[in-house]
Formats: C-alpha cells, sequence, structure tokens
C-alpha cells in the first residue's frame, strides 16, 4: 500500500454533521487503498473521546486542538495582511510541522484535503511533485457572498470582504492542485464560472447516504404523543444558515398552520442550539429537543420533514436522509439545490411562507405524502449510493483522467 495524507479541518468523526459525513466517508474509502495519515483539527471537546477510533484505521494521526474564541481572534489577522480570515483562523504551526515532517519521512505521493482552507499546508514548489486533490465541498465565497447580503453594516461589509478574499484563495488553490471536486454538478458548475483558468481540472463527486441506516425496516420508538402531527427539521443548531431557516419557519409559516391545523408540532432536532433557537421552544407548538442520540425516530414518525433555509450552499444531507427515510420533504429552493431532479421533491418546493403553509396542511391532513415518500426514497438508492460515488476515487488521486472528475449523474 501507499502512504497518502488526508488532511480535515474538523475530526471526520463521528458521522453526525454534513461536513463530517463526507468526510469520515471518504477516510473509509481511502483506508480500503492506501496507509492514510490524518492530519485533522478538534473544535468541539466532546470529539476527544472519538480519536481512537479513528487511531484504528489511520497510519498515524495528528489531533490538534482547535478553541473556536481563541482562532476567532488569531483569524483577525487577515484584516493586516489583506489574507480571507479564514484561512489564519485554521494556521497552526504544530500541524504545518506534522504535515511537512509526514511528507518527507513517509515520501507522500498523494494528498486529499478536505476544505480549501487546509490546503495552505499544501501551496508551494515544494510539494509540487505530489498529486493533490481538494474536495471543496461547497463554494465558501459564495456562501459568505450570500450571508453579506442578509446582514447590515459592519458586518455586511466584513462578509463581502471574505467572500472577495476567499475566492482568490479558492482560485490559487485551484490553480495549484491537480484536481478540485465539489458536492453536486451545480456547484461544480459555478466554480468554473468564477475560475475558469482552472476549469478542466474541476468536477464533482456526489455525497451518499447509508440506505440501510435510514430505513423504516428499523423497530424504532415513537418520540412523539399519539395525538400530535409533527413536522421535523433535523440539523447542526450551531450552524447559522440552520437557525434562520427555523427562525423563519416559526415567524412566518408554522402560525398558518397552526390555524388549520391545531394539533400540528414542530419539532427543531439538533445539537447545540443558540439562545435564539431555544427562545422558540416558547411558541405555540414548538419543540426543541437538543443533541439526540439517534435522529431516526424523529424522521420515521413525523409527517413530514421541513428544509426551509433561505442560505444554502452544496447538497442538504438533512434533505436526502429525510428522504431515505420514506418521508415527504417541503423544502425552499435553496435547500434543493444540487439535488438531482425528483419529481417528490418538486412538488413540494416552496420559497413562499403561504404556500408553503398550504403544502404542509395539505400533508397533514392527508395521505398525500406516503408516494411522495416511496418517490423520494426510490430517488436516494438510485443516485445517492456512497459506494457508488466513492469507487472512483482512487481514479482520482491515481490520474488526470477527466471522466474521474465527474462522479455522479449528469
Amino acid at each position: 500500500m501507499e502512504d497518502l495524507l488526508f488532511l480535515t479541518h474538523r475530526i471526520p468523526y463521528p458521522p453526525n454533521k454534513g461536513d463530517k459525513i463526507r468526510s469520515f466517508n471518504l477516510l473509509k474509502q481511502l483506508v480500503k487503498d492506501y496507509r492514510v495519515h490524518l492530519g485533522t483539527f478538534v473544535d468541539d471537546p466532546v470529539d476527544w473521546q472519538y480519536v481512537a477510533e479513528l487511531d484504528k484505521i489511520c497510519a498515524q494521526t495528528c489531533y490538534v486542538g482547535l478553541n473556536p474564541l481563541i482562532a476567532k481572534l488569531r483569524s483577525t489577522q487577515g484584516f493586516l495582511t489583506g489574507e480571507a480570515l479564514t484561512v489564519p483562523y485554521y494556521r497552526n504551526a504544530r500541524m504545518r510541522k506534522w504535515v511537512d515532517a509526514t511528507l518527507h519521512e513517509h515520501s507522500i505521493s498523494r494528498v486529499l484535503v478536505f476544505s480549501s482552507t487546509m490546503c495552505q499546508y499544501l501551496l508551494g514548489e515544494n510539494v509540487s511533485h505530489t498529486r493533490r486533490v481538494v474536495d471543496f465541498v461547497d463554494i465558501d465565497s459564495d456562501k459568505w457572498k450570500q450571508y453579506s447580503e442578509s446582514l447590515k453594516w459592519p458586518m455586511s461589509w466584513v462578509y463581502k470582504r471574505e467572500s472577495k478574499t476567499l475566492l482568490k484563495f479558492e482560485r490559487r488553490v485551484a490553480g495549484q492542485f491537480d484536481a478540485s471536486i465539489f458536492v453536486s454538478q451545480a456547484e461544480s458548475t459555478l466554480f468554473k464560472k468564477l475560475a475558469p483558468e482552472s476549469a478542466s481540472r474541476v468536477g464533482f463527486m456526489e455525497n451518499g447516504v447509508d440506505a440501510d441506516y435510514f430505513s423504516q425496516k428499523h423497530n424504532l420508538q415513537n418520540p412523539y404523543l399519539p395525538e400530535e402531527r409533527v413536522l421535523v427539521f433535523t440539523g447542526a443548531m450551531d450552524y447559522w444558515a440552520n437557525a434562520d431557516a427555523v427562525v423563519w419557519f416559526v415567524q412566518t409559516v408554522f402560525p398558518i398552520i397552526l390555524k388549520q391545523v391545531p394539533d400540528a408540532r414542530f419539532y427543531i432536532v439538533g445539537g447545540r442550539p443558540g439562545e435564539v433557537v431555544k427562545k422558540l421552544s416558547a411558541e405555540a407548538g414548538v419543540h426543541v429537543t437538543g443533541s439526540v442520540k439517534d435522529i431516526r425516530p424523529y424522521l420515521a414518525y413525523a409527517q413530514a420533514a421541513v428544509a426551509p433555509l433561505r442560505i444554502a450552499r452544496g447538497v442538504q444531507n438533512k434533505v436526502l436522509e429525510a428522504m431515505a427515510m420514506e418521508k415527504p420533504v417541503l423544502a425552499t429552493s435553496a435547500a434543493l439545490d444540487g439535488i438531482v431532479t425528483c419529481s417528490a421533491l418538486d412538488r413540494l418546493r416552496a420559497d413562499e411562507p403561504e404556500l408553503m403553509a398550504s403544502k404542509a396542511i395539505e400533508l397533514l391532513t392527508s395521505n398525500s405524502g406516503e408516494a411522495l415518500g416511496k418517490a423520494g426514497r426510490s430517488c436516494i438508492t438510485t443516485h445517492y449510493n456512497w459506494a457508488r460515488n466513492l469507487n472512483r476515487i482512487e481514479q482520482l488521486l491515481e490520474n488526470t483522467d477527466s471522466v474521474a472528475l465527474e462522479v455522479g449523474d449528469a
């Protein structure tokens, strides 16, 4: 087996949120073909308990604790250097030393980097002999642009600056790396327009869903009261876009639903909710669970899942997981961006509060969601299979075949 360096901005275990689901599945594939040397940051103290799981499958590991508050202070260096603030946020002398030593001591010739900010450790002529592949996942610079459009000055200026400076960094990375992939064809197409000089080396690899795990075949206990008719949102609640989504839904959509369906309930299921989300539990019919051991029962016994995101990039795993559980998904256009065309999703697409409420009421008061749920499950098993989407990752690392840059359905 050859040695391979794998860098991630966040420990790829446990696979309990979007980026960690993708990075963990990538790691599982890599260890089949390579001796993997993993370098990663740990930004949640809870995750230190899981390092032993990764040590079992990796040849070598380097974990660096990252205190978000200190990292934010460090990121302000970017105002002085002209860099994107995200870059110094993940700059670390110990990580730099470990990467350099690993490249030298193990004669590394293959590198996979998860998240553009980790590419700062692999730029320059001294690593040009390695085959470098980066999984950008999403276009983070465009995400900052979206954020800037919804905020007031001075934060709107800060986020707009971050968008411009981070795009410059992303283009630099794509220009030096042998291949750059994104989570969907839509992300890949947009980046080709933003970085036309690297378009020939840009592609996509779609996510997958463990359709055996996310399945109605399991004997799961109902977490709801018998009389409740439930709409559920699942996701990490310390993520600003998720918090914005549930606040908007509770304030503008759910009151309309309650007038027609008094026993309707909206469950917000996800870890680390901030105060703005916790306060929503004071609203009629709204429940904020915080972290749960298993989200599947909350999906299995809900009438429908909702994904009312107003800001989104890439592919929403919350939507894919709900579809795998045969649940109809009521979602905004932003939440569906990047997901393959599926009639079960298009029928429940809604961006206006009144339209979203009317579709929710229909799902709560009829059996219309059953057929949509089965169609959604079929879409998942056809298009979002991890084994199928990951089986060419070795090709991507071993050669420059452009076909290997597009792993998924065009």
